[in-house]
């Protein structure tokens, strides 16, 4: 089934990346709508309403992921008849797909125009959004080089370098750790996000406030590249993010014993204040990050009055 396979390949990261996460969801929700046979409008909205639960269980962090089961379950929901129903559900599913590509490609336009010339940039984990900003600003002769992380545990940054490298942009790939050290080299930092809250926070892969952390000490300017999808309107009430934590064989490998006492933390994401985010580049433009709630409410559409009236169909998987 479509459905288990993607929920399963979503969980295990064999699907990675805040977008790309997203886009199959809504890919996935297309897939077993039309692959249903039910006679009823009340039997169709229940299995898509669990179709949706099963889902955006699969990560707890990146808001893509139940942003976009909103956006598509919301014609479903609202729909009179089952024709209706089918006809809004399939729409809505290739209309995101649609638009979340195509922000890409604007976000690439506009945050190109923050590197200076000849730029040295430093990126973290491996995001589609931030590798397609550094390659359209090479692509206009802004970027010489680029210092990727191997971004631990799971070591996504070989998929960044390899990304780059086909860009033909030089890279330097460096251990986590090693980004204080060569912070003094780059002219900006750079990567995506699983989320972007009301007061301007962003989480991404762990990792990623200490480096936020290093560009600030040495005044070098963190660029956030986020759809607006990524934005978490929930936040707006005051409710957190949940932060997931993910196995220890990530981190140990299989196998291997550990001393007695010892207990493996793996959280796959850490949260950057926003004291150190110097711009947030989305689709709809780039601004500060205290900019965030206004986009929430102006773009998203939502305000406090929406959250309670929405509350009683999203509680289970709408952001």
């Amino acid at each position: 089934m479509v459905l288990t396979q993607t929920a399963d390949d979503i969980s295990s990261m064999r699907v990675r990346g805040a977008g790309r996460i997203a886009r199959t969801a809504a890919r996935a929700l297309q897939e077993y709508g039309a692959s249903l046979e039910c006679n009823t409008l009340a039997a169709f909205t229940a299995e898509m309403e669990h179709a949706a639960e099963i889902l955006c269980n699969t990560r707890p962090t990146a808001v893509s992921l139940p942003n976009a089961v909103r956006y598509v379950m919301q014609g479903v929901l609202r729909a009179d008849t089952l024709e209706g129903a089918r006809q809004a559900l399939d729409e809505r599913a290739a209309a995101f797909i649609e638009d979340s590509r195509a922000a890409v490609e604007r976000i690439a336009d506009i945050a190109a125009r923050q590197f200076p010339d000849d730029a040295v940039v430093m990126t973290h984990c491996n995001s589609q959004v931030a590798i397609a900003c550094i390659v359209r600003a090479h692509e206009q002769g802004r970027v010489r080089e680029v210092y990727a992380t191997e971004v631990r545990p799971r070591n996504q940054g070989y998929i960044t370098i390899q990304m780059l490298s086909d860009a033909g942009i030089p890279v330097n790939f460096i251990v986590d750790s090693a980004a204080r050290s060569f912070m003094p080299k780059v002219d900006l930092f750079i990567t995506g996000t699983d989320a972007v809250t009301a007061n301007g926070a962003v989480v991404n892969k762990i990792g990623t406030s200490q480096i936020a952390l290093c560009a600030h000490e040495a005044r070098k300017p963190y660029i956030v590249a986020a759809e607006t999808y990524k934005f978490a309107p929930r936040t707006i009430l005051g409710e957190r993010i949940p932060i997931e934590e993910r196995s220890a064989e990530e981190v140990t490998g299989s196998g291997r014993h550990l001393p007695p006492g010892v207990t493996v933390r793996n959280p796959a994401f850490d949260v950057t204040p926003s004291a150190y985010v110097d711009l947030i580049v989305t689709e709809i433009g780039a601004f500060a990050p205290s900019y965030a709630p206004v986009v929430i409410r102006d773009h998203l559409g939502w305000d406090i009055g929406e959250f309670q009236k929405e509350y009683a169909f999203t509680h289970h998987y709408g952001e």
